[in-house]
């Protein structure tokens, strides 16, 4: 297994703003997070077709796409896989939310991602991130920032809905803000 020489990552607060990420998006145009938008964004960042658990995740949020929608929430998913990944699973699974891909490390990085090496030849064959899910303020800051070292650890979807409709209707501020 390989070591990483660093262990230090920016960590991206609650109320800062998102940094500005773009990525080729599935069916031509971008995939641009950061930045003011007319809705809120649902943001996952997934570690790509290799990882079982992502497509289990993503199929989950097809099943709760329109009522992301519904609730304000424009969203989009990008990883680090080539285009024919994720045209593949895209194909398999049937997914209509956007679809990013070719996600660089400088970009992880930004958002302050964890980021592995692939075990083998058929994990995958570069770097990836390891689960992301940011809920962004149509002002670009960010409002949930949930990031995991492991596929194993994500934010349910149905709880993260119910508690931004509960956050957008009370109008709370970013939490875990305080350096």
């Amino acid at each position: 297994m390989s070591q990483s020489t660093s262990l230090s990552a920016t960590k991206l607060q609650g109320g800062a703003l998102f940094p500005s990420v773009e990525v080729p998006k599935i069916g031509g145009g971008t995939v641009a997070i950061g930045g003011p938008k007319e809705r809120w964004t649902l943001f996952i960042v997934y570690r790509g077709k290799h990882c079982g658990r992502c497509k289990n995740y993503l199929n989950k949020l097809e099943k709760t796409y329109k009522d992301w929608n519904a609730a304000g929430f424009d969203v989009a998913c990008i990883s680090a896989d080539p285009l024919e990944k994720v045209n593949a699973d895209i194909e398999q699974f049937g997914w209509t939310f956007d679809i990013g891909y070719d996600l660089q490390e400088a970009d992880m990085r930004k958002m302050g991602l964890f980021i592995s090496d692939p075990l083998d030849s058929g994990e995958t064959d570069r770097r990836f991130a390891e689960p992301g899910i940011f809920c962004i303020r149509p002002d670009g800051t960010a409002q949930i920032v949930a990031i995991s070292n492991g596929p194993a650890a994500r934010p349910d979807l149905d709880e993260l809905l119910d508690g931004m409709i509960f956050t957008i209707k009370n109008d709370r501020p970013a939490r875990g803000d305080v350096d």
